[in-house]
C-alpha cells in the first residue's frame, strides 16, 4: 500500500475543493495546516486523519511528514511558505506538489533539482490552474514546431478569486510584470506590453504578466523567448498606469497591512454556483526564427475547479509512482495530453502558418 497523500493548508478555500474532490475520488489524505481548529473540524467532517504545524520551525514539518508519500502544498503566498516544506520533504523523502504561479518559486525549485534527485524526490510545483493547462499548451505547441525560438501564451477568465489569490496578487502589485528573452527573465512595467488576442468566445486586450510559465515553459520546452498575457477588463487595464505610479506606496509594509486586512475581512471565494458559471481560455502561438508559426487554443472550466481536478489527478500519479525525479513542470512530467484528461477542458487546434 503506498504512502498516503498529505495537504497542507487544506482548510483554505482551494485546499477544501480540494480535499472534498480527493475524498469522492477514493483517496485518504492527511489533513493538514498550522490551525488546529479548522483542520480538525474538517478532519472530523471527512473522517481523515489530521496533522497541526507551522512553517515557521524546520524541525516540526519534519516530524509531521513520517510516513508521508507526498506533500501537496496549498498554503501561500508560496514564496514564503515553500522553502521550508520542500526542506522537509527533501529530508524525509516525500514528493512535492503545489498550486503555486509564482516565477520566484519555480525558478527557487528548478535550481534545486540536483539535489533533489539526490534525495529521489520530485519537485512539481504549479498542479493547478496555475499552470498546468499553459504548460500543456506550451509542450503541445513546441511539439509541432520543434525548431521554435519563441513562444506567447494568454490566458482570459479567472472569474472571481479565493481570499489565498488576492494575497498574493497584492504582494506583487509593486513587482510589475516579465519576459523571458534570450533565456533570461527580464522585468518590464506593469501594464506597457499588450496585444489583442482571440480566445475564440471573445477577443480582448491582453497585458504582459510575471506568470508560472516564464519559468515552467522555459524548462519544458527550451524555448528561449517568452510571454505571458492575461485578459484585464478595460477598466482594470486603465488602472495599470495608477499602478505603476504607485508601486513603492504599495509595496510599503504599512499599505500591505492595510490591504490585507481588507482582503481577510471581504474575500472568500466564488460559490459553486459562480464557478459553474466561470470558464477559462487560453491561446498560445510558437513562431520559428524563418516566420512559421504554430497555435492552439484551451478552453476550461473554472479555475478552482481545474486546480482541484488537476491537483488531485497529479498527486494520485505520483502516488503510483509516476512523475520521475527532480524539478519537473506538468507537461513535461505528463505530457501535452495531461490537461486533455481533466473535466471539461478542450483543445482547439488553429491553423498553422
Amino acid at each position: 500500500m503506498s504512502k498516503p497523500l498529505l495537504i497542507y493548508g487544506a482548510n483554505g478555500f482551494t485546499g477544501r475543493l480540494i480535499v472534498q474532490l480527493a475524498v469522492s475520488r477514493g483517496l485518504r489524505p492527511i489533513v493538514a495546516g498550522r490551525s488546529a481548529g479548522p483542520i480538525h473540524a474538517l478532519a472530523e467532517r471527512h473522517d481523515l486523519e489530521s496533522r497541526v504545524f507551522g512553517l515557521g520551525d524546520g524541525g516540526q514539518a519534519r516530524a509531521a511528514l513520517d510516513g508521508v508519500g507526498a506533500v501537496l502544498h496549498c498554503a501561500g503566498p508560496f514564496v514564503h511558505t515553500h522553502k521550508t516544506m520542500v526542506d522537509a520533504c527533501m529530508e524525509s523523502g516525500a514528493h512535492y506538489l503545489d498550486i503555486t504561479g509564482e516565477v520566484e518559486v519555480f525558478e527557487a525549485l528548478r535550481a534545486r533539482d540536483e539535489e533533489a534527485r539526490a534525495a529521489g524526490v520530485l519537485l512539481l510545483p504549479g498542479v493547478g490552474f496555475d499552470v498546468v493547462p499553459s504548460d500543456c499548451l506550451a509542450v503541445y505547441l513546441a511539439g509541432a514546431l520543434p525548431d521554435a525560438s519563441r513562444l506567447t501564451l494568454a490566458i482570459l477568465g479567472l472569474g472571481s478569486i479565493s481570499h489565498g489569490t488576492a494575497r498574493t496578487v497584492a504582494e506583487n502589485l509593486g513587482r510589475g510584470a516579465a519576459v523571458r528573452e534570450g533565456g533570461r527573465l527580464k522585468s518590464i512595467a506593469l501594464g506597457t506590453r499588450r496585444r489583442s488576442v482571440d480566445f475564440g468566445p471573445v477577443q480582448c486586450e491582453t497585458t504582459a504578466i510575471a506568470w508560472g510559465d516564464l519559468s515552467t515553459a522555459y524548462r519544458s520546452t527550451g524555448i528561449p523567448n517568452i510571454e505571458v498575457y492575461m485578459g484585464l477588463p478595460k477598466r482594470q487595464l486603465r488602472s495599470l498606469a495608477w499602478v505603476r505610479a504607485l508601486s513603492p506606496v504599495l509595496s510599503s509594509r504599512p499599505i500591505q497591512g492595510l490591504i490585507r486586512a481588507r482582503i481577510d475581512a471581504t474575500i472568500v471565494g466564488p460559490d459553486e454556483e459562480q464557478r459553474a458559471a466561470s470558464r477559462g481560455h487560453l491561446w498560445g502561438e510558437a513562431a520559428a526564427p524563418d516566420g512559421r508559426t504554430v497555435s492552439a487554443r484551451l478552453h476550461t472550466p473554472d479555475g478552482y475547479d481545474l486546480t482541484a481536478d488537476a491537483a488531485v489527478t497529479i498527486a494520485s500519479r505520483v502516488l503510483a509512482g509516476e512523475g520521475g525525479r527532480g524539478f519537473q513542470t506538468p507537461g513535461l512530467a505528463f505530457g501535452p495530453d495531461l490537461v486533455l484528461q481533466l473535466n471539461g477542458v478542450e483543445r482547439e487546434e488553429l491553423q498553422s502558418v
